[in-house]
């Protein structure tokens, strides 16, 4: 099936009416295919996992009514927030946020590049939008939108895509998640082997794919999807599914909002080719190849950052650390995280079984335990990453803390298995104690 160039919100065109007819069928025109050639996706190109499955509502009928009030009003809060952020104060008093959570909300964007930046608290203090409030100052932090000469309405309409676009209902793969993400991945930015050769590119790129590099998730990984024989799968052919649509939702978004209209057509080629990169380079089935490359440039001591190629794998790096710090961060949020992320594996476990497919590994509620999971977790995945990750640092405090997060996470959590291993030994030696007494008596 081949398909002809169309503006953003054209129609589209194939060879043949068949194939017409069954594009329209499968993507619902929200597809679209840009001046490069590269097809771009929004929300609603391809079937929702229905979570009704698992849960159901009495009032579905009125959830695009609230999420367009939503948005409409979540547009105003950011405006506001933003003023305020930048030191503007208001003509009139809007009152949809409250002001004494705004002030904290600043005093601690202050602090944005410290490790214990606690995105849950921010979260609740932006009124459940961190990812914009964040992406908004950091973009200001950075000098991003003067350098760019980026349009502040455009801005917040692309930002506000991007939040909305992920699904809230998520226990782990949500907008919270990107922001921590975009905030982890700013801390990254900053180290001093890194930094002194970033341009304002790159650290564009950085903060975007990490803020989209989840986006649209619907809460169930690339085996779920293969295996329900999703139409993603068949799209991407089981290749890094979910990866190449966040980031064809992105283009979309971009090209919708016309964020980056006003840049030469080949920067923005660019641009979202390079997006693309990023965020393909955090499919978890990917870890090998990263982590062998990356270990060999560093026994070979030959990274140079002068060098395009090996200064976007570092970014590539940066971001898959990014993607995965739970573990490195203080115990309190990297517990909950680590919860999240079970409940939400455990939620596809469930509705496989439901299902009748053979349940994921990981995602067993009965057989897998948050501790055993978050173990090897830490030490087949976020260990060997951050070890290397370590090596090209050279050892920084950022780096140093990460790192003692990591084994003192690891040892609370092995203290947890050991814990509960022990209660069942107890519980099983009570029951043979009673079912002994038992059989005591009836001799008597």
């Amino acid at each position: 099936m081949s398909c002809l160039m169309v503006e953003r919100c054209g129609a589209i065109s194939f060879d043949s009416p068949d194939q017409n007819a069954q594009c329209v069928r499968m993507l619902g025109n929200a597809r679209v295919r840009g001046q490069a050639g590269l097809i771009s996706e929004r929300r609603g190109s391809y079937p929702l996992i229905d979570f009704r499955l698992l849960n159901t509502t009495a009032h579905s009928g009125e959830i695009g009514t609230k999420k367009r009030v939503k948005r409409l009003l979540s547009f105003q809060r950011y405006f506001h927030a933003s003023r305020l952020l930048r030191g503007i104060v208001p003509q009139t008093c809007l009152h949809l946020l409250d002001e004494d959570y705004l002030g904290q909300a600043r005093h601690m964007l202050s602090k944005v590049g410290m490790w214990n930046f606690d995105i849950f608290l921010f979260d609740r203090l932006t009124n459940g939008n961190s990812l914009v409030t964040l992406l908004c100052h950091l973009f200001n932090l950075h000098g991003l939108i003067h350098h760019f000469q980026l349009d502040m309405v455009k801005l917040y309409r692309f930002l506000v895509m991007i939040q909305e676009d992920y699904h809230s209902q998520n226990p782990y793969h949500n907008a919270v998640h990107a922001a921590d993400v975009t905030q982890a991945m700013h801390c990254y930015l900053k180290e001093p082997k890194l930094a002194r050769f970033l341009t304002p590119l790159d650290i564009m790129l950085g903060l975007m794919a990490a803020a989209a590099h989840d986006v649209d998730h619907p809460g169930f990984n690339q085996p779920f999807l293969i295996k329900t024989k999703h139409h993603l799968a068949s799209l991407y052919q089981n290749i890094s599914v979910l990866e190449n649509h966040h980031w064809r939702s992105t283009v979309g978004m971009l090209r919708e909002s016309g964020l980056l209209a006003h840049l030469p057509v080949e920067m923005i080629q660019d641009i979202e080719q390079q997006l693309g990169s990023l965020i393909l380079a955090t499919d978890i089935s990917r870890q090998n190849e990263f982590l062998t490359r990356m270990k060999t440039h560093s026994d070979n001591r030959d990274l140079s950052l002068e060098d395009a190629d090996h200064k976007h794998f570092i970014l590539q790096i940066a971001l898959k650390c990014a993607d995965i710090c739970n573990p490195c961060r203080v115990w309190d949020m990297s517990k909950q995280w680590s919860e999240k992320v079970c409940e939400e594996f455990y939620r596809q476990g469930d509705l496989e079984q439901r299902l009748q497919l053979e349940v994921t590994p990981l995602c067993n509620q009965q057989k897998d335990t948050i501790s055993s999971i978050q173990i090897g977790f830490m030490s087949y995945i976020v260990e060997p990453l951050f070890v290397e990750w370590s090596r090209f640092t050279e050892n920084t405090p950022l780096t140093r803390a990460m790192m003692s997060h990591l084994q003192k996470n690891k040892a609370r959590w092995r203290g947890l298995v050991l814990k509960q291993h022990n209660s069942e030994d107890n519980s099983a030696q009570m029951n043979e104690d009673k079912s002994r007494t038992s059989q005591e008596v009836e001799h008597q």
